[in-house]
Formats: structure tokens, sequence, C-alpha cells
């Protein structure tokens, strides 16, 4: 028995150490010397240099972020960039009224002139990455005075200062749209200069129906078999010189420098693919403890305080057409991240993630012990300290957020310009008073836009609210809850109800009535106001308290990861994901959830129709499609074997941000993009699952089938180079 335990151990240790070949999010320009042979051995066929090239055009000169948070490709000479129809939604929902409900019925621009402008949206190229781990540490003790808190080594604003310094004052003002950014790796080992172009004229040039383009919703969200035509077309404008500009009608279509060549050849079970993206956030080199806070505190939170905040929004939004788009996009962001928390917390537990970052804190000890490295043995020593010191704290801290900052939309409303007209006001300054004003009716045109109600805000609140002081001891509650308390004996409805009468942002006319007679008091005492400023009160005060640990812990996390990286090699790991342009690549592959059971890679249309249900709205199909179905008219787009294929797997290693990444095939083709997750393979984050990690991806001859067979919108296949 004793030895078959050891066996056991021995076995778990090795395989939570050994990386799978198909995990991982490499930095593009290391990958001949990191993962190049791998793929080459799983089938690639292009040259590390027909990837990455920083001294000629390249795969990567095709990839772009699109947004702030999702990936795109550009698919054509004309500047058209291929994304997912969730990271277009806020855009198309957007351009949607009752009369042109572009959510519902889709959008397609026939030509050029119907594209839609959308402002605030940009695109960004990386032209070149380089690593400055040498340049940044030298400007670190050169600047060491301005370190009052220890941790400048990690700070945005000084990455970027120092970033802009080593590219120039003049290297920026002669590149339109030029930027440059300095990112930190393995929490301030390694430093990455990214220079980039950002073009802001993004035109919506298509999106099929919600009915295609969400197809299955919330109930398939990181779930398998997938029939979703997850897409959206737009398209990059530039002035006549190719540069960067803000809209304008005389910008004319962007000349990429490279555009991908589309496939419909498809791809076999096993077949090597690749995807290249901007993928967000992840936790590889967590230690247990972080682990188990994570799932104890920020995960439970968040499954919680979400689905009370979602099962309110639901009833209203299905009850109500017009409140359906204007909470479609919070309603959907807001759930997302809701399943992933409770996808999370199952590969936590069943996959025992705890146990496995216990291996790998006691490799490291042993092999510190060995060579006498004792800074990182006390670097793992503070870590747990402060995970649990601060867990109190970081629990008030995620229930305010989700359940009060995130979970209700007057509690963000802003109160600067209300405290500013206070005190012209009070000062009698004509000038300001006139200017201010001004500025609180725009805050309010804001805070009340097209996208909100003010009965859907209440009935949130209210749920919201509940929840919270039920959880929360009443003691840590922000101090204008004690009016909850006193004056309104508990009631939520009765103090949520006086909020919305009384205050000046509680409805129009409450507006136009202060605005006839403006006095400082009324502002000072405005429930609504009082609420957000409390709430802001106490969120930066949980902030200063969980602050006090941060010097040390950032500190602590650097030294463990230098650590790891000095036992295993500099090269040995891909860096956490943030949000810069990283290359992951596997096969497309099934996987067995469960015993005896196997899912197939590849779904088709068949499981569309199978799917159909007229009486919920999540899966309706379009009499259009089910027309092409019985026919069977799929063009060159169908299987072998006749069927039209919707969507497949692959194992590759992604995650958010990963949204609209382009899929390619080993000869850099693009057979699909990237849309999500399994639900098995949601834990990935923190340790990734070889067996059941999959990503989710749109077969591109379902979307080539859609932009020309359902929509007519030949003229964009014919944009297109297509093999």
């Amino acid at each position: 028995m004793k030895k078959s335990f050891l066996s056991l151990i021995l076995i778990f240790t090795l395989t939570t150490f050994s990386l799978s070949a198909d995990e991982g999010m490499w930095m593009l320009h290391l990958l001949k010397q990191q993962k190049y042979p791998e793929m080459k051995k799983l089938g690639l066929k292009l040259r590390d240099y027909d990837i990455y090239n920083p001294n000629g055009t390249s795969i990567k000169d095709a990839v772009v972020q699109f947004g702030g948070g999702c990936t795109g490709e550009v698919i054509s000479s004309q500047g058209l960039v291929l994304t997912n129809h969730h990271c277009g939604y806020g855009q198309i929902q957007n351009h949607s009224t009752l009369e042109h409900n572009y959510l519902e019925n889709g959008f397609w621009a026939m030509t050029k002139t119907e594209e839609l402008p959308n402002p605030g949206l940009t695109v960004t190229f990386i032209d070149k990455v380089e690593e400055v781990t040498d340049y940044v540490k030298n400007c670190l003790e050169r600047d060491k005075a301005l370190d009052k808190d220890g941790i400048l080594f990690l700070s945005p604003a000084y990455l970027k200062s120092i970033a802009k310094e080593r590219v120039g004052k003049e290297f920026l003002e002669n590149n339109a749209g030029a930027d440059v950014e300095i990112k930190p790796f393995f929490d301030g080992n390694q430093y990455f200069m990214f220079i980039k172009k950002i073009y802001s004229d993004i035109r919506l040039v298509g999106a099929p129906p919600s009915s295609i383009g969400k197809f299955g919703a919330d109930t398939d969200n990181w779930m398998w078999p997938r029939h979703t035509g997850d897409f959206s077309l737009f398209r990059i404008y530039a002035d006549k010189n190719g540069n960067p500009a803000p809209y304008s009608p005389d910008n004319v279509p962007l000349k990429p420098k490279r555009w991908l060549t589309v496939s419909t050849q498809g791809a076999n079970e096993n077949d090597f693919v690749m995807i290249l993206g901007f993928p967000g956030t992840t936790y590889k080199f967590y230690t247990s403890w972080e682990v188990a806070e994570r799932r104890d505190i920020d995960n439970r939170v968040r499954i919680n305080m979400r689905r009370v905040r979602q099962e309110a929004l639901l009833n209203e939004m299905l009850a109500d057409p017009q409140v359906n788009i204007q909470y479609a996009s919070k309603y959907t962001g807001s759930t997302n991240a809701y399943k992933s928390a409770i996808g999370s917390n199952w590969a936590i537990d069943k996959r025992n993630f705890v146990m496995a970052k216990k291996r790998q804190q006691e490799r490291l000890i042993g092999w510190a012990k060995k060579k006498n490295k004792t800074q990182f043995l006390a670097a793992l020593d503070t870590i747990q300290h402060i995970v649990e010191q601060r867990s109190d704290l970081r629990f008030r801290d995620r229930m305010l957020n989700e359940g009060i900052v995130r979970g209700i939309e007057f509690a963000n409303v802003p109160v600067r310009n209300a405290d500013s007209l206070i005190r012209a006001l009070r000062n009698k300054d004509e000038k300001k008073i006139e200017n201010f004003t001004l500025l609180l009716l725009n805050d309010y045109r804001n805070f009340a836009n097209k996208n909100y109600s003010v009965e859907v805000d209440k009935k949130v609140a209210k749920a919201m609210i509940a929840e919270y002081i039920r959880l929360v001891p009443k003691d840590k509650h922000p101090d204008v809850f004690t009016v909850l308390h006193t004056e309104f004996e508990g009631d939520i409805n009765k103090y949520v109800d006086n909020i919305f009468e009384n205050s000046v942002f509680g409805s129009e006319a409450n507006l136009e009535k202060f605005l006839s007679h403006l006095t400082p008091e009324t502002l000072v005492h405005d429930p609504m106001f009082s609420f957000a400023r409390s709430v802001k009160k106490e969120e930066a005060m949980l902030k200063d308290q969980q602050d006090a640990f941060a010097r040390a812990y950032l500190i602590a996390r650097r030294s463990y990861l230098d650590g790891v990286l000095e036992m295993d090699g500099a090269t040995a790991y891909a860096p956490d994901a943030n949000l810069t342009l990283r290359l992951a690549y596997g096969q497309l592959k099934g996987y067995a959830p469960r015993d005896a059971v196997y899912y197939e890679p590849q779904t088709t249309v068949e499981g569309i129709m199978e799917k159909e249900d007229p009486g919920n709205w999540e899966f309706v199909v379009p009499e259009k499609l089910k027309e092409l179905y019985n026919k069977g008219d799929y063009g060159r787009y169908a299987l072998p074997g006749g069927k039209m294929p919707v969507a497949f797997m692959a194992s590759t290693h992604t995650t958010g941000g990963n949204s609209g990444s382009p899929v390619m095939n080993a000869g850099g083709e693009l057979i699909g993009i990237n849309f999500d997750r399994n639900w098995e393979g949601v834990g990935g984050d923190i340790q990734y699952l070889p067996d059941y990690q999959r990503s989710i991806i749109v077969d591109i001859r379902y979307v080539l089938f859609i932009i020309d067979k359902f929509a007519g919108a030949t003229h964009l296949i014919e944009e297109m180079d297509i093999q």
C-alpha cells in the first residue's frame, strides 16, 4: 500500500510539472527558441518568420486587438476585419432601434457607404516586440528615489513613461496612430516593449441576427456541442495616405500590410491548428493559498451575486422588447463571467488544483533549500501570511464590487460635478454655476442614456441590496445603509423607491425641478448622490486597507517567480496572459468529459435543427436558415458528406481576450474564429487540463455560408482570398 501511494505521488508530481505539448500562450518573437520545433513535429508547415518577422511582413500583421478586450483578423486587401458577434455586440446594439433592430434581424452593408461608424472603437496592430528587461532595470535604479512604495516595477504609468522615453518623442509625433507600451511579465522578472499602430475609424459591415450569432445564448455558453455563428464584420478606415485618422467621410478603407487567406478545406481530427490573439489574464503561477482564495472568495461571491442580478434583469428583459435591447449587452457580459466562475470552481475542486500548487511549492522549497536560496522560502511564507490576513477585507471588497458597484447602476452616478456645483452655489460664482450646471446636465444624459431604465435599475437594486445585507455584517456596511436601517426600518423597497423619488437623477422631472431652483442643499442631501458617495468611500477604504498588504505581496510574488525561473530556466514557461499578443497551438480534438461519453470535435447544422425551440428565445432558428437546410443549399461550404459544418474544438490554450482570434491550419490559412471554451476547461486559467481543455471555434465555412447564402452579401465573399 505504501509503495503504491508513493508511486501515485510521484506520478502526480511529474504530471503536474511536465508541460503538455498544447499548453501555453507563447510570445511570438521567442517561438524559435521555445516552441517552434514542437510545432513542426505536430505538422506546422510555416517557417518561424512567417509567423513573426520584425523586419518584414508576417501573419502577425493580420492580427489585431479589437477594442480593449477582443481579437480580430484582417481578411481582405480592403481592411475587412473579422471578429466575434459578442465582441461587436455593443456596437450592434448601439445602432439598433425598435425600427431597425440589428440585434434581432442582423445587419449587412451592401455598399461601403452603408457601413456604420463606431465612435470610441479602435483596432490595434502590433508592429514590433522587443525585450527591454535590462533597460527597465536600469531605469528603476535611476529612478529609485521615485519608488516610494517599492512597487514602481509594476506601475503601468511609470512603464508607459519610460517606453515613450525609449522610442523618443519624435517617433511618436512623426508616426500617426503610433503608441508604445512596456509590460511586465512573470510578475516583473521580465519586460517587453510593444510598438503599436492604432486606428480609430472602424465601421460595422455585417452581423448575423442574434438567433445565429448568439444561438444557444446563456444555456450553451461554455458548453459543447455548440452551434453558434459567433462572428461580425468591421472595416478599418484610414486617411488617403493610409494613416490612422478620426472618422471622416473622406477616409478610405485601409490597405493592410497583410491579410489572411481563407481556407474552405477545413481540418480533420488531430490536425495541427494554431491561434494568435490577445489573451487577457491567467494565473498559472498561483500558490495553493491563492487558488483557495479565488475559489472561496472571488468565485463564490461572483457566482452568488451575479445570479441574483441576472435573474432580476432577465425577468424584465423577457417582459419588454425595449428593455431587452437596452440590457442585452449588460446581461451577456454579466452572464459570461458568472458561468466562468462556476466552471473555474468545478475545475479547482474536481482536479485538485490546491494540491497541484502545493506540489509546485514543495518542488521549489526542496530546490531552494538545496541551493541555499532562502529568499524564495521567505517569499512563499509572505504570500501565505498575506492571503490569510486579507481574507475578510477581500470578501467585503468583492461583495461591494459585485453586489453594489457592478450590480446597481445608480451606485455609479457621477458625483464630481455635483460636488463642484455645490461649491460654486455656496460661493455664488455665476460663471462656475453655469459651467457645472451644464456638466451636471451632461452627466445625467450619459447616466440616463438610451440603454438605461429607471424601473429596471430599481428592481435590480432591491434584489442586490437584499442579498448584500444578508451576507455582510451590519457593522461593515457602507455608512449610507444606516438610513435604510433607521429611517426605513430595513424596508429595502421603500428605501430604493425613496432614492428615485427624491433624487435629482431619479427622473427628468426631478432634474427639471432642480434646474429651475438651484440650491446646494438639494445636492448635499440628494439620496442617490449620497448613496454613490458612501459606496465610493467604502470602496476606497477597502482598497486602502488591502493596499497595506500590496507592497510586501507583490515583492514576494516577484521573488517567488524569480525562483521558479531560476530553477527551471528563463525560457521554460510561457508567461501569464496580460492582453499581449500570443500564440497557442494544438490539435483539432474531441474529448471525454465523463465516463462512457465522448464529444466529437465537429458540429453541423443538423444540431441547430435538433436544438430548435420556437418558444425559447435562445433556440429560435431563422426561417431563411431552415429553408437553406431543407434544400441542402450549402454551396461550396459543405463537408464532403454533404452536411454543413458549424463549429469545432481544438486543444489550444486560450482564455478571455482570445475571443475573435483567428484559428489557422498548418499553412497559416484561416479555418475558424475562436469564441469560447468548454466548461471543463475554464479552470485552465490556473492549471492547463490537456485531456479536458478545448477552445470552441466557429468554422470559417459556416461564416462564409451565412455571409453568402443567408445574407446574400456576396460582395464580401469576393473581397477575400479563399482557397
